[in-house]
């Protein structure tokens, strides 16, 4: 029953008053289910050109903010570009086009192939290379949880101020320090067409909880995906992605 209410508000807001409200969508676990492996994501066909119908409709005020990097989350989505904020909001693409990209310094490089040198003892963990940032996948191998949380943390401290230890779900993540989705979420706030608008965001995961503080205080409206962690900001709840998928659908579609 909550998750049809919040269906309805959700579709009565944006449909109602288009001009009004700007749309934030985080994509693993939140457009997109998770997978097994960070590649192992499905899009499905019809979601690429929905999104883009509903971001016509909002006069282009719908970005993607995500800790994939930018390229990656464009590659999901190709050939539609939305804006974009990438790697928890230490890279991003505006709706005029502008890009500022995260760049990492040899040192940090160093410290992401002696990360994946030092993997290879785990089997199952994966480790994905995300530019700017990196992140431990323990997913297919749980019982490496305890010793990546100690391993990671040296890194995070070796990497230095400038990076810091992101927690997941099954993820451990070295990621830039001077970001977070809530920063990203007012940073577009600040840029047509997003300007004067209310944010509504969605989101699954702990990383997200900085980008419901910023919808709840700009006077939009937050919301949190999935049935794990009760514990959250956001005002409003849906079981799964397959929810959200729901609501990008009725709204392209006006059913």
């Amino acid at each position: 029953m909550q998750d049809e209410e919040t269906i309805q508000s959700i579709l009565r807001v944006l449909r109602g008053e288009p001009d009004r409200w700007a749309l934030f969508l985080d994509i693993d676990g939140t457009l997109l289910d998770l997978a097994l492996t960070p590649e192992g994501i499905f899009v499905p066909p019809d979601l690429p050109p929905a999104l883009n119908a509903v971001s016509q409709k909002l006069g282009g005020a719908l970005a993607l903010v995500t800790g994939r990097a930018l390229p990656f989350a464009d590659s999901l989505f190709a050939p539609f570009r939305f804006p974009v904020a990438g790697l928890h909001g230490a890279e991003m693409r505006l709706a005029n086009g502008l890009a500022l990209l995260a760049q990492a310094p040899p040192a940090f490089e160093a410290l992401k192939q002696a990360l994946t040198e030092e993997a290879s003892q785990w089997p199952g963990v994966l480790i994905e290379d995300k530019g700017a940032a990196v992140a431990a996948h323990y997913r297919l191998a749980p019982e490496f949880e305890h010793i990546l949380s100690t391993r990671m943390q040296v890194y995070a401290e070796r990497a230095g101020p400038d990076w810091t230890l992101q927690l997941g779900k099954m993820v451990y993540e070295i990621r830039p320090s001077k970001a977070s989705k809530g920063e990203a979420i007012q940073r577009f706030m600040l840029e047509p067409p997003f300007e004067g608008r209310l944010p509504m965001t969605l989101g699954d995961d702990l990383t997200d909880e900085s980008m419901f503080l910023a919808a709840n205080t700009n006077g939009g409206y937050s919301v949190r995906v999935g049935t794990q962690s009760p514990e959250t900001h956001a005002v409003g709840r849906l079981t799964g992605p397959q929810d959200v998928r729901r609501i990008i659908e009725r709204l392209a579609s006006n059913a």
